[in-house]
């Protein structure tokens, strides 16, 4: 049978389109196209994910509490299961903005150490890398201060004092912090002190950003992995020039369609593609979540509990995720798949300490019942607190009616003789533990908080019992 002259050709217009960010020829892709586009937009949902997910809270704000760019997000109470957050706690109201530059000077001036109440938190660039924490762990080291965070290229003049100068080198900067109640604080303190927080461009203090309450309006920050994840790393990057060590995945980008001050539409025949290398990507990213040495590290070698996998030399470094080899892109994004705003600093005033499986070694699903047993001697100065998050989202589980149980519900929960608490775990409240009860009904995941963990307290001996079955 004779070969078709043009069929070849054909296909390197419809390569050429794809390389150039150009409309397709036709949407017939060869099969070493469709493969190219899964094997780029995996490597692309990889090494994009921090951007995604700071940029969603950004968007969240807008698109779910109704709010214009330009305001900031708090909270009256602490967040529940209606709120999508990735590993969030819901013990403290936060409050978080994005605040794009757009070549202007921009001032986050965080209040001193309150009567009430206290800030923690981190201001971050467009990839998540830590510009400078806040509070009395920070910078201003509880005394209060005036954050300018400058853009790059900023020709302006800037002032010689009086100021926390912060260079960002993207063209957006975001932060969240938690307002930490003290002496008694309650949430109304909470939230009272951080809506004294200001957000205003240098020279305009008397305009700073208005508030929205995101407990009354909820939101959902969570990166979605659908078609959604490249509309949004594409609005990312829209603002953004690449970073020296991004110019490869930058090329990537606009492989696929995504380039500066163009459209992005692909036709379907490519989405398709590009979707199964976004799960391509997801699917990588989890089996690391759940595999030790990836996302966590074993804590216990006798536990099934496990912590933060930080690269220790990054913590040292200020966590840019850059060492001698280049960017780090599998251990930034397997952080980043279930946490936001890392410390600059680590260490600080809580310990997490993960759970994913039973005693028996089985990650934990959302049909059995289990029971973690919390020791009276837990070293927490402060309270402990448990939390559960769906094995999909890294959030809270959508729509349950509590996600979590720490010791200062203590009054209100069944108390063993010993002093110990069990926490059950399970679609359905056992039968008379209700007090004691997490709902799930889906996979699932724990972090166990320790706030204000006492000093050597690892080196004490003391350890975390494994969550047990006890259908």
């Amino acid at each position: 049978m004779m070969k078709n002259p043009f069929a070849n050709k054909i296909k390197v217009l419809t390569l050429t389109a794809l390389l150039t960010g150009l409309p397709p020829v036709m949407a017939e892709l060869s099969e070493a196209e469709h493969d190219m586009i899964v094997r780029r937009s995996c490597e692309l949902a990889i090494w994009g994910l921090p951007a995604v997910a700071a940029y969603d809270i950004e968007l969240a704000i807008q698109r779910d509490a109704g709010a214009r760019p330009g305001t900031v997000a708090y909270m009256t109470k602490p967040m529940d299961s209606r709120h999508g957050f990735l590993t969030a706690n819901d013990v403290t109201p936060y409050v978080f903005a994005g605040v794009p530059l757009n070549g202007k000077a921009m001032v986050i001036e965080v209040p001193a150490l309150g009567e009430k109440a206290q800030l923690f938190g981190t201001i971050i660039n467009a990839w998540q890398r830590p510009l400078a924490d806040v509070g009395p762990s920070g910078e201003d080291a509880g005394n209060g201060g005036k954050y300018l965070v400058v853009p790059p290229g900023y020709e302006g003049e800037l002032p010689k004092e009086g100021y926390i100068i912060l260079q960002c080198d993207t063209a957006a900067a975001h932060f969240a912090f938690r307002p930490v109640a003290i002496n008694g604080g309650t949430n109304e303190d909470q939230s009272a002190y951080a809506k004294t927080l200001k957000v205003y461009e240098l020279g305009k203090a008397d305009a700073p950003w208005p508030f929205v309450d995101v407990y009354e309006n909820p939101v959902n920050t969570l990166p979605v992995y659908d078609w959604t994840f490249f509309t949004d790393l594409n609005s990312a990057m829209q603002r953004e020039k690449p970073l020296e060590h991004d110019y490869a995945m930058s090329g990537l980008m606009a492989s696929l369609g995504m380039v500066p001050g163009k459209p992005f539409a692909p036709d379907e025949e490519t989405k398709a593609a590009m979707l199964e290398g976004l799960q391509q990507a997801y699917d990588y990213m989890q089996h690391w979540f759940v595999t030790d040495g990836g996302s966590l590290r074993k804590l216990w070698d006798d536990r099934q509990h496990g912590t933060f996998n930080f690269p220790l030399e990054q913590a040292k470094l200020g966590i840019p995720f850059i060492d001698e080899t280049g960017l780090m892109i599998d251990k930034r994004a397997f952080m980043y798949f279930y946490v936001t705003y890392l410390p600059k600093k680590l260490g600080g005033g809580t310990y997490y300490i993960s759970g994913l499986r039973d005693s028996a070694g089985d990650l934990l699903n959302g049909k059995d019942t289990y029971r973690l047993r919390v020791p009276a001697d837990t070293p927490a100065e402060d309270f402990w607190s448990v939390i559960v998050y769906s094995m999909k989202s890294k959030g809270f589980v959508e729509e349950a009616e509590r996600v979590g149980l720490a010791s200062t519900n203590k009054e209100s929960m069944i108390v063993n003789d010993d002093g110990t608490i069990d926490v059950y775990f399970s679609p359905e409240a056992p039968e008379g533990k209700e007090s004691n009860w997490i709902p799930t009904g889906e996979d699932w995941f724990i972090l166990f908080r320790l706030y204000g963990p006492k000093k050597g307290w690892f080196e004490s001996g003391w350890k975390l019992p494994d969550i047990e079955k006890v259908n």
